[in-house]
C-alpha cells in the first residue's frame, strides 16, 4: 500500500500541480486543536445556534453521547467564531495562496465527526458540487483527531484532477457511504489510490477536481474529526446558485463568502447570507431519494 507523500515546503506549488494535494504537517497546536474539539461538542449540543436536522440535546447527555449522532454539519463558521478563525488560520492561507494565488476568498465549511460505524463518502471531486469559472477550488481538510485508514482516512487518486474534466455521478447502495453520490467511469481503479493518514493538527491542501473518497470508521472507539474548509480565487465568480432574476448563468455569483486573503475585486456587490447550518444526513433509515 503506498501512503501519500509529506511534500517539504520548497516543492509545496509543485507537488500540488502534479499529484493535486499536499500536506502541511502540525499546522495546529494542541491548544487549538483542544479548543475546536471542545467547540465542536458546544455546536453539536446548540449551544451556538440552531442546526438543521439535528436532534435536540439533553443535559443529562454526555459530550460523547450527543456528538456520536452526527457525521457532519455544514456552515459550523456561522456558528463560530473560532470555527471562522480556523477558517483564516495564517498558515493555512499562506498554503492556499501558494497554490492558488495571492486574493483568496472561503464559501463553506464543514465539520466533520465520524464516530465508529459511521460511513464515508463516495469517489467524487469537490468541483462537481461546488463550480468555479476558473477551477480554483481548493479543500484544506483538518485533521483534528489522528486520521488512519482504520478510522476512515482520505483516499485519492493522485493527479486526476489534471485534466480539468467532471466525471459523471449516479445515486448508489453501497452501504460504505453516506448518501450522495458517487462519481464514475473515470480512467482508475482503486487499485491506483493511496490513502492520506494525518497527525492530528495537520492539513490536506487539495484541488476540487481531484477524486478522493473515505471509508467507514471502522475502529473500535473514537472519532476521525475533521474540519473541511472550502476556498478558491477572489478573482472568480463562484455560480453555486442560480442568476438573480435578469442575468444570465454567465454573472452568477454566489457572495455567502470570506474573504480570507489579499482584495476581493467583486466587494462591491456586498455579502449575502444564503445558507445556514445543517446536518448532512448519513445512511441510518434510508437514503431520502
Amino acid at each position: 500500500m503506498t501512503v501519500a507523500p509529506i511534500a517539504p515546503p520548497s516543492t509545496l506549488e509543485s507537488r500540488y500541480e502534479q499529484d493535486g494535494f499536499v500536506i502541511l504537517k502540525d499546522v495546529l497546536s494542541r491548544a487549538e486543536l483542544d479548543a475546536l474539539l471542545a467547540e465542536t461538542a458546544r455546536i453539536c449540543r446548540g449551544e451556538l445556534g440552531a442546526i438543521e436536522g439535528a436532534v435536540a440535546s439533553s443535559p443529562d447527555e454526555s459530550d460523547d453521547e450527543v456528538i456520536r449522532r452526527f457525521l457532519c454539519v455544514h456552515y459550523p463558521h456561522k456558528l463560530s467564531s473560532l470555527m471562522l478563525d480556523t477558517m483564516r488560520h495564517p498558515a493555512i492561507v499562506d498554503g492556499l495562496t501558494r497554490v492558488i494565488g495571492p486574493n483568496v476568498k472561503a464559501m463553506q465549511s464543514m465539520l466533520f465527526v465520524k464516530a465508529e460505524g459511521k460511513p464515508g463518502q463516495a469517489w467524487h471531486q469537490d468541483e462537481m458540487f461546488i463550480p468555479t469559472r476558473d477551477r480554483s477550488l481548493t479543500a484544506a481538510w483538518i485533521a483534528l483527531d489522528d486520521a488512519t485508514v482504520e478510522n476512515g482516512c482520505l483516499w485519492v487518486l493522485p493527479g486526476s484532477h489534471r485534466g480539468g474534466v467532471i466525471y459523471p455521478n449516479r445515486e448508489h447502495e453501497d452501504p460504505r457511504y453516506d448518501c450522495t453520490v458517487e462519481s464514475y467511469d473515470f480512467p482508475w481503479t482503486d487499485d491506483d489510490a493511496v490513502p492520506v493518514e494525518l497527525s492530528a493538527g495537520s492539513v490536506l491542501l487539495f484541488n476540487g477536481y481531484l477524486l478522493h473518497k473515505s471509508l467507514p470508521n471502522t475502529g473500535k472507539h473514537g472519532y476521525r474529526r475533521a474540519l473541511a474548509n472550502h476556498y478558491m480565487s477572489a478573482e472568480s465568480l463562484l455560480p453555486w446558485a442560480p442568476p438573480h432574476e435578469g442575468q444570465t448563468m454567465a454573472q452568477a455569483d454566489f457572495r455567502d463568502v470570506v474573504l480570507v486573503a489579499g482584495r476581493d475585486p467583486y466587494a462591491y456587490k456586498g455579502i449575502e447570507q444564503l445558507r445556514t447550518p445543517r446536518i448532512r444526513p448519513d445512511r441510518d433509515g434510508g437514503c431520502d431519494r
